[in-house]
């Protein structure tokens, strides 16, 4: 059994008319997330839209989710700035989440010797787990595999790795070097099954806001060794795959339009994402209605 679970959504933030933080829709759909299949939250990761967040609203969020729902936490807790990641990092620890989920620092462009002070410094910061965030196509800078390696093998808190780096044979490689129990999460939904096949242990993933059971069904018969299962149930998957990002509707936009087809309203995104565009909707309808969902 994988540390957090294999389902884990990258929790939209939800907002109120006004653009403020919705307290209540948050916890509304923390409870709805986890009713749906998911084993574990992440809060005020990229499809929570933290950039936008600011420190006072993360907390609060931690907080709200915290009372809402009994399953593991993981707070984006980091940025680009170490000293403020470092803060984050123990503010989060203190409103009582369970990991936290450090991301490759953005537009610095860092070289590797100072992606691996930084994590050390977040990981220094807190006795919780960290999972390691690499998503290159959205910080310009790929963690590389000897960094990971060092991290896993020298900080003990440093427990897995979201990996959104689009390629998924690097899990065998760095699960033969790391240590034992250290896990690879796919970052990229299209590429989970494959991910899964080099040894990954689940997903964290925005379309599992509305496909959480039928991705943990995906990994339990990738497990028992039933492939054509699998397979068959990831070709169910593409077309929320394809709808959940594009050039003009990404993925926290897209998110959000969904649950509110679903019932579970949790406002538009804040610029400079700003209101996914005209006829979001009738897409994210016709997706969850080929899924079984009564629209």
């Amino acid at each position: 059994m994988a540390r957090f679970g294999a389902v884990i959504s990258a929790m939209a933030t939800p907002f109120a008319a006004d653009g403020s933080l919705d307290t209540e829709a948050a916890g509304t759909l923390a409870k709805w997330l986890v009713a749906h299949g998911n084993d574990a939250l992440v809060l005020a990761g990229t499809t929570g839209e933290s950039a936008v967040l600011t420190d006072p609203e993360r907390i609060e969020l931690f907080r709200v989710v915290r009372d809402a729902v009994d399953v593991p936490l993981i707070a984006g807790s980091t940025t680009n700035d170490t000293a403020h990641s470092v803060e984050m990092t123990r503010a989060a620890t203190e409103a009582g989440m369970d990991a936290v989920l450090a991301v490759v620092p953005y537009y610095n462009k860092p070289p590797q010797s100072g992606l691996e002070l930084h994590f050390r410094a977040v990981a220094e910061a807190t006795d919780l787990p960290v999972v390691l965030y690499d998503v290159p196509g959205r910080t310009g800078r790929a963690l590389a595999n000897e960094t990971i390696l060092r991290l896993a093998q020298q900080v003990p808190n440093v427990v897995a790795i979201k990996d959104a780096g689009g390629d998924p044979s690097r899990a065998a490689v760095l699960l033969a070097e790391a240590p034992a129990g250290f896990e690879v999460y796919s970052g990229d939904e299209p590429l989970s099954l494959a991910f899964a096949a080099y040894g990954a242990v689940g997903v964290i993933g925005v379309s599992t806001h509305w496909t959480g059971a039928l991705q943990g069904e995906m990994f339990e018969a990738f497990a028992k060794g039933d492939t054509d299962k699998a397979r068959q149930i990831d070709a169910r998957l593409l077309p929320s795959y394809r709808y959940m990002n594009s050039d003009t509707c990404v993925f926290s936009q897209a998110v959000k339009v969904a649950m509110g087809v679903l019932g579970v309203p949790i406002g538009e995104c804040r610029l400079p994402l700003g209101p996914a565009p005209e006829g979001t909707a009738d897409a994210a309808a016709s997706v969850l209605t080929n899924l079984g969902y009564p629209i």
